[in-house]
Formats: structure tokens, C-alpha cells, sequence
């Protein structure tokens, strides 16, 4: 370490305090972090791209420094899809430090990287105040049944008003109106278990009926729409 001349010729003045980093709640635990080692955590974390076009929900499962779990999701343009395959075999493995300066190839997935590890190094971490963490596989909770994202799709216009394409439940392929043409409720599809199901040899028409639901007061509307046709 190279020292300028007017510091060597400065005399010593002792340093007081020594209590070290403040304690951070880690997995049930207040630690003194002063290595990425001493880093667990299981979070989530938002970013998104430059122009905005498109945007990622990341979550790491961390332990002791090591990311050990990974569940990428994005939502934007089609080559967001291919650079969350990448980031999610690239991630597992790495320090949380190795992580965060690794091009994840999508600005969205670089950026969410960098929201979730300023949470999981200041104790912002969703499994804080959690004994022990989370368990590896805990990010798959997230997408229920099917394994499939949730997402949220609606488009409205001042001229035709609202369409409901995709809600939590799944693929929405009716929208019920009363006599005042106001939603009242939905019918939709669970494609995630639908699938699910024709895997395991369900035939189509079966699962399709089988997983197909309503919300709301679906059955008392005046008028149905496809909201996709209509």
C-alpha cells in the first residue's frame, strides 16, 4: 500500500471505536457481517431495462454467501426469455458478490440482481426473522400449482372499455356482464395444471373441463364475451 509523504509525517492519533458492523437479522439470527460468507437470505427482487420495455422478478435463495436457489421471471420482450435461461443455470453456484458483478445478459436481470442484493446485505431479506431460512425449493412456491408464473393481463380502451385476458387463476376465456354491460365476474382456465394433466395422460377435453372455473357472479350475468373476439 503506497502512502503519500504528507500522511507519513502526520502523528498517530488512536481510534476509539471498534464495535464493528451493526447487526443485520439473517435467518432468525442478528449477525456482524463482515464477510460475504456471513450473507444468507431468501428475497425477491424487481429490475427492468433500460427503454423500460420489459421487466424481471428475481428470487435467490442464499446461504452463506452462496446463491443456492434461483427462480427467474420475466415479463417483456421475447429475448428477456432466453437471458433468464442463461441467468438461471449462471446464478446457482456463485457468491452473491460473483453474482451481482456477472452480466446477466438483460439489463431487467442485471438490475433486479442489484435491488436484491442491496436487501439481502442490509437484513431486508424475507426470511430474516426465519430460523434457519427457507428451505432450497422455497421459490417454487411462488407459482402454485402447474408451476407456472402468475400473471396479471388486462387492456382497456376510453372507447370499449375493459378485457380481462389473464388473472391469477389462470387463462380467462369469458367475461360475464350484467344489464348495464359491467364485468361481474369471469371464466377462465388453470393451463398450468390443464397441462399438468394431459401429461399424465388426462385426455384434452377432460382436462380442459376439469380446470376450468369461474369467479365472481359469473353464472348471474346478462351477457357473455369472449374478450379476446368481442
Amino acid at each position: 500500500m503506497t502512502i503519500s509523504h504528507e500522511v507519513e509525517t502526520m502523528c498517530k492519533v488512536a481510534k476509539g471505536p471498534h464495535h464493528g458492523p451493526a447487526p443485520i437479522p439473517e435467518e432468525g439470527k442478528w449477525v456482524k457481517a463482515y464477510e460475504i460468507k456471513d450473507i444468507s437470505g431468501f428475497t425477491h427482487g424487481v429490475g427492468w431495462c433500460a427503454p423500460q420495455q420489459g421487466a424481471c422478478k428475481l428470487t435467490l435463495n442464499v446461504k452463506e454467501g452462496v446463491v443456492q436457489e434461483a427462480l427467474v421471471e420475466t415479463l417483456g420482450c421475447s429475448g428477456m426469455t432466453h437471458s433468464a435461461a442463461m441467468a438461471a443455470e449462471i446464478l446457482p453456484g456463485k457468491t452473491i458478490l460473483e453474482a451481482l458483478n456477472t452480466d446477466l445478459v438483460c439489463d431487467a436481470i442485471n438490475v433486479a440482481m442489484r435491488e436484491l442484493f442491496l436487501q439481502i446485505v442490509y437484513g431486508r431479506s424475507q426470511s430474516a426473522f426465519s430460523e434457519d431460512g427457507l428451505a432450497i425449493g422455497a421459490a417454487l412456491e411462488d407459482l402454485g400449482k402447474g408451476l407456472r408464473s402468475q400473471v396479471g393481463t388486462m387492456f382497456s380502451t376510453k372507447e370499449k372499455g375493459v378485457r380481462y385476458l389473464e388473472m391469477a387463476e389462470g387463462y380467462v376465456t369469458k367475461m360475464a356482464l350484467d344489464e348495464n354491460d359491467e364485468v361481474i365476474g369471469y371464466q377462465f382456465i388453470k393451463l398450468g395444471k390443464m397441462l399438468e394433466d394431459i401429461r399424465h395422460g388426462v385426455a384434452p377435453e377432460e382436462a380442459l373441463k376439469k380446470n376450468t372455473g369461474t369467479y365472481g357472479r359469473f353464472d348471474n350475468a346478462a351477457k357473455y364475451i369472449d374478450p379476446r373476439e368481442e
